[in-house]
């Protein structure tokens, strides 16, 4: 019988459906952990590779170019140059349109010189009858006649407003050419298909004075200006009945005159003012004096444009060096050099420590140096610190957060730049704002004003206000409260001003002596004495004892913080004098100031122009509050003050007038209405690869004459900027001993099975 026996070899395995076995949850968590982690990892090791400045802010076509990076806090309102007069607006209109006149970049005192003018205005003055008058007649001066001459060749930014069709009509005017309006992709003038430019005419400057009078329009200086330009007055009522007429129609500015101001040719024009107004000079440095093309009024006038944003007031035009290409105020706006700026030389002289400084390096070398200048809205004052620290940002300001990392102060109140800034070569750029802060006395108030019955009781209360003017330290106000920022004031006229003296002969000998080569202030003994024969011996009344007890007035917010208050208080202390803080709402203290019925208040004044006329008015009789409404909150009033200001005001600089300056100031410190506190003073720092940057509230077409360093820049954006490695290796150790058990229970595994198959 035969049997079948399988052929002899090795067994063939039976084929078995597979089984799914799940593995257990926590061996799942942790293998998703583990894949989580090795994604993190290699992202991080992307990112690490892909260049080496893995947190620029800024895109990667603009790395290695030649442009300028800045920011900006508060978006500007209004760009237009008939409306705008606020700082932040100024950072970006004064480098797009030019007035007819600029300040000198680096001379100081403060100078006028041509901006696009070709030569200083020819001033004539002429009397009632006509006939004309030197300068040394200013009291019979009737009208001032201004004749401005203009640089040939100068042309406007590209700009569609000046674009034309091959029969010389204006290519984007609906109605007047073929265009049909369409604006559905447009966000910028930038973005029509064709760009043009003009020359820049005298007739252009006429145009914008008009525009000063537009009803639709609101010129902050209409009314200032039409004191001694009466036809802006007229002109203002043509146009708005015109306006009443026809009101969503554009206002031919031309077909209307303004009297006082007419073409001469192509290249000069003529202003003729009411009497004598020599700062008149100042305004025409000023962008409400700038050109305005006829045809960029017309084109922004035209439907559906304002609702696009496509205004003068979101869109400037002009000759300057710089024109705005990208205008997003809640995020970027962007300024690009003017193909079409004429050359334009950097200056060759300045004050005295400039050329050391570097900053007449460039003489005669064409401007504007910088390409672009990108500005940034930067909403905290942290990251923009930061990005400053990494190099993103060439300049920055010190705020009080960032103060003691940035700048060292000795006992004296001399600030230096910090080692941490030294080394990596930021500077420290200082300079003293054209402002000054000051306590006000009220000379209307019975204890402190100059109201009494007779000349004893006015020397009494005089001697009062020398001795609180003594005994409020600025010096220590300054130190603590401002972190040394800010210069103690010795009469209103801040430093870079004609008129303001240098050395011991700026001193307020009333509250100073000089001592040592400088400036010292005079004693508390100094201030009791005084303080007794003002009849307040230890602050008590010589003859009944009531204690004497001075009142500020503020608002609820207007000493800051309550350290300004007991500061106050602790001065006033030291003299056996009581001090009381009277706090209120701003229209109550409106009312009081405007009334008479303060004691002592804290008061500020920008200057808007660098002429001493414009910080010595504050104290001009005419101009007090109680009767006049003026801007003397004071209610300061001097016979022989009020007569220099008068011929002062209307003299040229020079040592006559200077003369008359000494003289009024003078006055000033002896009758002491104010404590004069202190001029502010203003810190920025820059990066090292920024040249010819010189600061000032004045001067505000800076942009021009700054210049970069882009190689040294960028070296150090690496080095400062560079990826920190080391946590991706520890990453990598920790993944490893994550991942080692779950290693060795795959392995067990993988032998278990297999023992499992050989079975």
């Amino acid at each position: 019988m035969s049997a079948a026996f399988p052929a002899r070899g090795k067994r063939k395995p039976e084929r078995i459906a597979p089984v799914s076995i799940p593995a257990p949850r926590h061996l799942l968590a942790f293998h998703e952990r583990i894949r989580l982690l090795a994604g993190w990892m290699l992202a991080c090791a992307l990112l690490a590779a892909c260049g080496p400045l893995p947190n620029d802010p800024y895109p990667m076509a603009e790395r290695g170019r030649n442009i300028l990076y800045s920011s900006f806090m508060e978006r500007p309102k209004h760009l237009d140059p008939v409306q705008s007069f606020s700082e932040n607006e100024a950072v970006f209109l004064y480098q797009i349109v030019e007035p007819p006149l600029q300040y000198h970049y680096l001379k100081r005192p403060y100078a006028l010189e041509p901006g696009v003018a070709a030569s200083m205005p020819v001033i004539r003055l002429f009397d009632v009858d006509g006939r004309e008058l030197g300068d040394d007649e200013p009291e019979r001066v009737a009208k001032s006649v201004i004749e401005i001459r203009i640089r040939p060749g100068v042309r406007y930014q590209p700009h569609p407003a000046f674009a034309r069709d091959e029969s010389g009509a204006p290519l984007y005017l609906l109605g007047e050419g073929a265009w049909a309006g369409e604006v559905a992709d447009i966000r910028s003038p930038m973005d029509f298909a064709v760009l043009d430019s003009r020359e820049l005419t005298a007739a252009d400057f006429v145009y914008q004075m008009k525009r000063l009078a537009h009803p639709r329009l609101h010129s902050p200086i209409l009314e200032l200006m039409s004191d001694y330009l009466p036809g802006l007055k007229s002109l203002h009522v043509a146009l708005a009945e015109e306006n009443k007429k026809h009101p969503d129609a554009w206002l031919d500015l031309d077909l209307f005159p303004l009297d006082g101001v007419e073409v001469i040719d192509r290249y000069s024009y003529r202003i003729t003012l009411e009497g004598l107004y020599p700062q008149f000079l100042y305004w025409l440095s000023m962008p409400f004096f700038a050109p305005m093309p006829r045809e960029a009024d017309r084109f922004f006038s035209q439907p559906g444009f304002a609702g696009r944003n496509l205004s003068l007031d979101y869109w400037p035009v002009g000759t300057g060096p710089y024109m705005l290409v990208e205008n997003n105020p809640n995020a970027r706006m962007v300024l690009r050099k003017n193909p079409n700026f004429r050359h334009d030389a950097y200056p060759c002289e300045g004050e005295e420590g400039d050329r050391e400084a570097g900053l007449l390096d460039d003489c005669g070398q064409s401007m504007p140096f910088i390409d672009e200048v990108v500005f940034a809205r930067e909403r905290e004052g942290i990251s923009y610190w930061n990005k400053f620290l990494q190099g993103y940002y060439d300049a920055s300001g010190v705020s009080s957060d960032h103060f003691d990392q940035a700048v060292n102060m000795s006992g004296q109140g001399d600030v230096s730049l910090s080692d941490d800034m030294a080394a990596r070569g930021i500077r420290l750029v200082t300079s003293v704002s054209p402002s000054i802060f000051y306590l006000g006395f009220n000379m209307r108030d019975p204890v402190l004003g100059d109201v009494g019955p007779d000349a004893a009781a006015k020397t009494r209360a005089r001697n009062l206000r020398q001795a609180i003017s003594i005994a409020l330290d600025m010096e220590e106000y300054i130190s603590i409260f401002l972190n040394g920022r800010g210069v103690p004031a010795m009469h209103p006229i801040p430093p870079g001003f004609f008129g303001a003296r240098e050395g011991e002969a700026g001193i307020n000998p009333v509250v100073y002596e000089w001592r040592d080569g400088r400036a010292r202030r005079r004693s508390l003994d100094e201030a009791r004495r005084l303080l007794a024969q003002a009849g307040w011996p230890d602050g008590r009344n010589a003859r009944t004892g009531e204690p004497l007890v001075i009142y500020l007035d503020t608002t609820s917010a207007g000493l800051g913080d309550r350290a300004r208050a007991d500061w106050l208080a602790k001065q006033f202390r030291v003299l056996g004098v009581q001090f009381e803080v009277r706090a209120t709402d701003w229209n109550r203290f409106q009312d009081k100031i405007r009334e008479g019925n303060a004691q002592m208040f804290f008061f500020g004044w920008n200057a808007d122009y660098p002429d001493p006329e414009n910080l010595l008015f504050l104290l001009y009789g005419p101009q007090g509050k109680v009767g006049g409404q003026g801007q003397n909150a004071s209610n300061y009033h001097n016979d022989e003050y009020d007569r220099l200001f008068d011929r002062m005001r209307i003299m040229p600089d020079g040592p006559a007038r200077q003369a008359i300056i000494d003289r009024m100031v003078s006055t000033l410190q002896n009758d002491a209405p104010w404590v004069f506190g202190f001029y502010p003073k203003s810190y920025s720092l820059q990066h090292g690869w920024i040249k010819n940057r010189k600061s000032s509230d004045i001067v505000r077409n800076g942009l021009k004459y700054q210049r970069l360093d882009i190689a040294t820049r960028d070296a150090a954006r690496l080095a400062w900027n560079q990826p920190v490695r080391w946590p991706l290796a520890l990453v990598a150790l920790a993944l490893a001993a994550l991942a080692a058990p779950a290693l060795r229970n795959w392995r067990r595994h993988e032998q278990a099975t297999a023992r499992g198959e050989q079975d």
